[in-house]
């Protein structure tokens, strides 16, 4: 076990650069440097699960998990190629320390692709359903389970978006008005724009536990930047949403907005903190009210840059553009940049289990898909 005090003393610029025209005010001058501990378990193979082992011909990528209610029971699903089709899914039944075999799925399954979601999503009726997200043709496609995951239907087109061009599978989901309705985001390229690969944030609404959804709306585009790849979560006292934001230009830290009318209108993007700066981010808050987020470190100078990284902190934190409490190595990479797509569950006992995607050996293997399991209990006593 490492801790590090990280002073990440950049050459250049030590704080964002002023924000480009037209663009909102960010808030307090925020550093794309940090000094809070790093606690490094990267290394600590106790803690981790091979879900699904690379090998020299087969990458495994981009999963997400979602953890049943009984609190044991996990799914897994991910692709095979970098972006590539969909159709492994793996199950469960102790909390991740063990899965099964490669289950059984329908066969258009592998005919959708790019980074899989999944989500137990609740009607207003109270009827669960196990849902599967994707991509095929520029489109979003899902399938879904009324059985917890025994039987799935076949991938279908999600219609009534009115939206072209959608990058992702939704990035996360929501209730929203006490739960009869659920709030849905994630990126599309920009209409009309030339850049193929231009990015704007999009939403949308179901008021039937996620089989249909409403128009999608653009709830952030900043000229010039490239925000993508967003994750909700809700403030402690239930009042407000915050979303945490991917920025794939580089040159700047990532971004936050914040609604307090439950997604009908969101503030102005905010600079992240150094400390959070990454990519596809996953929050769930501890047992004590912290909270925990999960992603791909991208930020400048960062000893992790490129690494499966961990952040300990607050709500309040975030909102005030403080560093946090502690960051975490999750894992480590072998493959430059490529890795962080997470899944993040909070076991009934406290154990969080962090799942991605990674180049996990340092020889000839492709990407493998691995959990990591840890406790904040027992990271506090590293950094006292």
């Amino acid at each position: 076990m490492r801790i590090i005090c990280c002073v990440l003393a950049l050459a250049a610029v030590m704080s964002c650069p002023p924000p480009a025209a037209g663009e909102a005010n960010q808030g307090v001058a925020v550093s794309r440097s940090f000094d809070i501990p790093l606690i490094d378990l990267s290394q600590e193979t106790d803690r981790h699960v091979i879900v699904a082992a690379g090998t020299e011909s087969v990458y495994q990528g981009h999963p997400t998990t979602v953890l049943l209610p009984d609190g044991k029971t996990m799914f897994a699903v991910w692709t095979h190629g970098h972006g590539g089709p969909c159709g492994p899914m793996k199950k469960s039944t102790d909390g991740g320390k063990t899965w099964s075999d490669p289950l059984p799925t329908p066969d258009s399954w592998t005919r959708v692709r790019n980074c899989p979601t999944i989500y137990r999503l609740v009607d207003p009726e109270g009827k669960a359903r196990l849902f599967v997200f994707a991509i095929k043709d520029d489109g979003l496609v899902s399938s879904y389970s009324e059985d917890d995951g025994t039987t799935w239907t076949p991938m279908r087109p999600i219609d009534g978006l009115n939206m072209t061009r959608i990058v992702m599978p939704w990035c996360t989901i929501v209730p929203i008005d006490g739960g009869r309705k659920l709030l849905a985001s994630t990126n599309a390229r920009r209409p009309g724009d030339p850049d193929r690969y231009s990015n704007i944030l999009i939403q949308s609404i179901s008021t039937d536990g996620g089989l249909t959804w409403g128009p999608a709306r653009v709830i952030g585009d900043l000229p010039g930047f490239k925000l993508c790849e967003p994750c909700i979560v809700r403030s402690p006292d239930g009042k407000q949403l915050l979303c945490l934001i991917r920025e794939n230009v580089r040159q700047v830290n990532a971004r936050f907005i914040v609604s307090d009318d439950e997604g009908r209108t969101w503030s102005e993007p905010k600079f992240l903190q150094g400390a959070l700066t990454g990519d596809r981010h996953q929050a769930r808050y501890a047992p004590d009210g912290r909270l925990v987020v999960v992603f791909r470190d991208m930020a400048a100078g960062s000893p992790t840059r490129g690494h499966f990284v961990g952040w300990v902190g607050t709500y309040d934190d975030i909102i005030h553009q403080r560093q946090g409490q502690y960051r975490l190595k999750l894992l480590h990479n072998y493959a430059a940049t490529d890795c962080g797509y997470p899944g993040l569950e909070l076991l009934p006992d406290g154990t969080f289990v962090a799942t991605t995607y990674i180049k996990y050996w340092p020889d000839q293997r492709k990407h493998s898909v691995i959990s990591t399991r840890f406790k904040l209990d027992e990271l506090d006593q590293r950094v006292k």
